[in-house]
C-alpha cells in the first residue's frame, strides 16, 4: 500500500498540532535519523556570520588539507628547532622563533597522511603538535 506524500503545508499543519515535547522528541528522532544537528537560533545582527558558518561545517564535512600547528617545544628543545628545519625550508633562525614562539603552524594546508607524518616526527623530537 503506497502512502500519500505530504506537502510542506500538510507537514506544518501537523507541527502546528503537537506540543513542544512532541516536537523536540521528533526533531531528536531527525537527527538521529539523518545524522545531522539542528542549528541554534540566530539573532537578526549575526546574519554575516551564517555563510561564514556553512562554509566551516561544509569544510569540517571533507577536509583534505590540514595544518600542523607547534604547541610547544618541551624539554628537548634543539632537536624540535632541528625537526621544523627538516620539515620545512626555514633557516636556522627562523626555525628557532617559530619555535620559540609557539603555538605557531609548521605546515599549512598539506594532505591528511603528509600532516600526520609531520606531527609524528615533532611528537618524537619531543614537542606538543596538533592538526587541525
Amino acid at each position: 500500500m503506497a502512502t500519500k506524500k505530504m506537502s510542506p503545508d500538510d507537514l506544518l499543519d501537523q507541527f502546528k498540532e503537537m506540543t513542544l515535547l512532541e516536537l523536540n522528541e521528533f526533531v531528536k528522532k531527525f537527527e538521529e535519523t539523518f545524522e545531522v544537528q539542528a542549528a541554534p537560533p540566530m539573532a537578526m545582527g549575526s546574519m554575516p556570520m551564517a555563510a561564514g558558518t556553512a562554509a566551516a561545517a561544509e569544510e569540517a564535512e571533507e577536509q583534505t588539507e590540514f595544518d600542523v600547528v607547534l604547541t610547544g617545544a618541551g624539554d628537548k628543545k634543539i632537536q624540535v628547532i632541528k625537526e621544523v628545519r627538516a620539515l620545512t625550508n626555514l633557516g636556522l633562525k627562523e626555525a628557532k622563533d617559530l619555535v620559540d614562539n609557539a603555538p605557531k603552524p609548521v605546515l599549512e594546508r598539506v594532505p591528511k597522511e603528509q600532516a600526520d607524518q609531520a606531527k609524528e616526527k615533532l611528537e618524537a623530537a619531543g614537542a606538543s603538535v596538533d592538526v587541525k
